[in-house]
């Protein structure tokens, strides 16, 4: 094993940039934007007009597409993939495992001639059965019922990977639950829409939709091939499961927004390419604050899109890293002691006229507005906040959340305190009693009319905060690297609207008490203010004492992913999501055995992986070197016979010291294991779940903190695995 650690370590330090893009030529980023997707204007040029006219109002509209358009969809499709080089499609959809899926079928076929055809018919295009008996269900189907279905979604378009036609698609079972990530968040997405909309005609009765936009921040480890290679527990895992801090890591702050490194840039390049090919806006590539930390970011849009966007280029970054002879590392804490990675989720709302309506406006009646929607969505994050939570909870991004690198396990929102000043300015000048002309004027010109005024140097971002107002949209920054923005999407989107349904009902009641719309309006707005007040937090989100003075407030702190997979079925979450047609309590449900069921096969993985490294590695090189250490004392007694007890004093203690470090491992692994076949003996999910939380998981902190002293007494010739300066470090 030492001997696959250096020669890794040889290849890692001897590679040089590779420049897949053609001997550095830079490729026009218009040019090449979107060539492989079939989007709006290719479908344009290879459709008819009455086709094209019929499948745009469709998506637009939200309509059902008429069987005979979708075979002119479908042929037109085949014909402009076929020119691009594909020679396969594929529906592509987003199981609940997290990752994407597809099974790939060839346009050939054969005519009763026994002659060779290409064949992609509307039938094949619309709908597909894939063999679901593999995919996460929760209970909802057998292993032996295999039929599920998956439906093309018209509104995020194809593309073309690798010779391969891609068509995004929900997934669901033979019964009809949804059994993936995209069929809720497109419920969602409407159930936003229609709720905003009717809000909006208070203010702006031209819109005719309303959409949410997102915009992700991948954050991300790269590492040398070689050196993740010989690291089974990384291979395994995605995270190191032992490996001793480096003497120097992250406390120079000397590698966020450095120079990026050559091998680095190189593969950032080629990513960003194809990226662009595929449609994928990426605007922004950076170091991050920890060594060998990066991070990508696009410009923002639509959130079905953007969602489906950022699934694709964690699978196109893993592909093309491979090519640069670096593995990315997508895990929330790969490395223990440094900074891990998230995926901060910016979520605003957009209407069809080019309205952000999470933006102040230039009059007192577009700032009306957007406090309208900035106040409720403050009070659907505070209504629901514990669902939030539990959106993003996962058992990597555990480790993460609350380490002082990422926001704590405690929603707050975070405005600025210019805005919360506002806000607060509202509550105290506004009541229930009918205004005066004058006290209207003054509301209208002092306070909602300098809104963008004030907002102009005064929207600093709060790190610390879970969830932060940052000028014209929130930062939802809890979410982890690895995980779908679908699910927080979903929650998010589902939980505005919910309010912004309540908001219109209460305005609407009071304009019927004879009161005009503004002051009914205002007045809604102060009990809002009033009643979410207790989320809103400007301070450091990192302190104990913000810990304190949450429990204080009565705000839930969900640090253990267990606990926060419960938010799903708590009465206010069941309410609002199977209330509101977004998912049923059956899907509920198994959404909550999935997470658990994942939960547990994490863990059981990572027990597996440090015992086996344990015993068959880390204690076998231990006990060479204390081997080493006896021969040496052996050798100082017999040369010096009088003295060698003085001489070989160190040498004698670190012998004790190994020792006791391999009892323990020893006698920690074979525990872990006796409880893990104890775990495994329970059915029940959720029981099972518990106990490898409870029972399994902290034996793995606690062998690795005795491994990791061994790292720093054995003899670094004969240490196994490469260390954390050597991953971390060579670029």
């Amino acid at each position: 094993m030492p001997k696959l650690r250096f020669r890794a370590f040889g290849e890692a330090t001897n590679r040089i940039p590779v420049d897949m893009n053609g001997e550095g030529k830079a490729e026009s980023l218009v040019d090449i934007f979107a060539i492989n997707v079939f989007d709006r204007p290719k479908m344009k040029k290879y459709l008819s007009e009455e086709a094209y006219e019929s499948i745009i109002t469709s998506i637009d509209e939200g309509k059902k597409i008429d069987r005979k358009i979708a075979g002119q969809v479908a042929s037109a499709m085949k014909a402009w993939a076929i020119e691009r080089g594909a020679t396969h499609y594929t529906h592509w959809f987003h199981p609940l495992n997290g990752s994407t899926a597809e099974k790939h079928d060839a346009f050939l076929s054969i005519d009763i001639k026994g002659q060779p055809i290409e064949v992609f018919k509307g039938d094949m295009l619309v709908q597909q059965e894939p063999d679901a008996s593999s995919f996460p269900s929760g209970g909802i189907r057998n292993t032996f019922e295999a039929r599920g279905y998956t439906a093309w979604d018209p509104t995020s378009p194809a593309f073309i990977l690798e010779n391969t036609l891609c068509i995004p698609t929900v997934f669901v079972s033979y019964t009809g639950e949804a059994l993936d990530f995209k069929t809720p968040l497109l419920k969602s997405l409407a159930l936003l829409d229609k709720a905003a909309l009717s809000v909006l005609e208070y203010f702006d009765k031209d819109a005719r939709k309303v959409y949410a936009t997102l915009g992700w921040e991948q954050e991300y480890f790269l590492i040398d091939e070689s050196l993740y290679n010989a690291r089974p527990d990384l291979a395994l895992c995605g995270r190191t499961l032992m490996g001793h801090a480096a003497a120097k890591d992250q406390q120079l702050e000397d590698h966020y927004f450095g120079s990026i490194p050559a091998r680095v840039s190189a593969f950032m390049r080629h990513f960003e390419v194809e990226a662009l090919k595929l449609g994928i806006p990426i605007k922004t590539r950076h170091n991050e604050v920890a060594p060998n930390q990066f991070e990508c970011a696009p410009i923002f849009e639509e959130a079905n899109l953007a969602v489906d966007h950022n699934q694709l280029i964690m699978s196109l970054m893993d592909r093309i890293a491979r090519q640069h002879g670096f593995r990315v590392l997508f895990h929330e804490k790969p490395f223990k002691g440094i900074n891990g990675s998230g995926k901060h989720n910016n979520w605003s709302m957009m209407t069809d006229t080019g309205t952000n309506l999470l933006s102040p406006g230039k009059t007192p009646k577009n700032n009306l507005q957007f406090l309208t929607f900035l106040i409720n969505t403050i009070k659907a994050v505070h209504d629901h906040s514990a669902l939030l939570l539990g959106s993003i909870a996962s058992e990597p991004n555990s480790h993460r959340l609350g380490a002082h690198e990422a926001p704590p396990a405690i929603m707050s929102v975070f405005i600025g305190k210019t805005l919360s000043a506002v806000l607060d300015e509202l509550e105290q000048k506004v009541t229930d009693q009918k205004m005066t002309p004058d006290e209207k004027t003054e509301l209208k010109l002092e306070i909602i009319g300098k809104i963008p005024e004030i907002l102009l140097d005064n929207t600093d971002r709060n790190r610390t905060s879970p969830f932060a107002f940052t000028g014209n949209r929130f930062e939802f920054r809890a979410v982890g690297s690895s995980g779908s923005c679908a699910s927080p999407m979903i929650v998010l989107n589902t939980a505005v609207a919910n309010q912004l349904m309540k908001f219109k009902d209460e305005v609407d009641k009071v304009i019927a008490k004879g009161i005009k719309k503004d002051e009914a309006i205002i007045q809604c707005l102060r009990k809002v203010i009033i009643e979410s007040k207790k989320i809103r937090f400007e301070g450091n989100g990192y302190s104990q004492e913000w810990v304190d003075e949450a429990a204080r407030r009565g705000l839930p702190n969900i640090s253990n992913p267990l606990e926060a997979f419960k938010t799903f079925l708590l009465d206010s979450s069941v309410k609002l999501l199977t209330g509101n047609g977004i998912l049923t309590k059956r899907e509920l449900e198994a959404r909550y055995e999935i997470r658990n069921e994942i939960f547990v096969k994490k863990v059981q993985i990572e027990a597996r992986v440090i015992g086996d490294l344990a015993i068959n590695h880390i204690i076998p090189t231990a006990i060479a070197y204390q081997n080493t250490l006896i021969s040496n004392v052996k050798g100082l007694k017999e040369l010096f016979p009088n003295e060698w007890e003085k001489l070989a004093d160190h040498q004698h203690a670190l012998i004790l010291e190994i020792s006791e470090h391999i009892h323990a491992i020893s006698h920690q692994v074979n525990e872990m294991i006796e409880r893990r076949k104890e775990a495994n003996q329970v059915e029940d999910i959720v029981e099972k779940a518990h106990l490898y939380g409870k029972n399994v998981k902290p034996y793995i902190e606690s062998i690795r903190t005795h491994i990791d002293k061994l790292e720093m007494i054995v003899d670094d010739e004969m240490w196994p695995l490469p260390k954390y300066r050597e991953m971390l470090f060579i670029r």
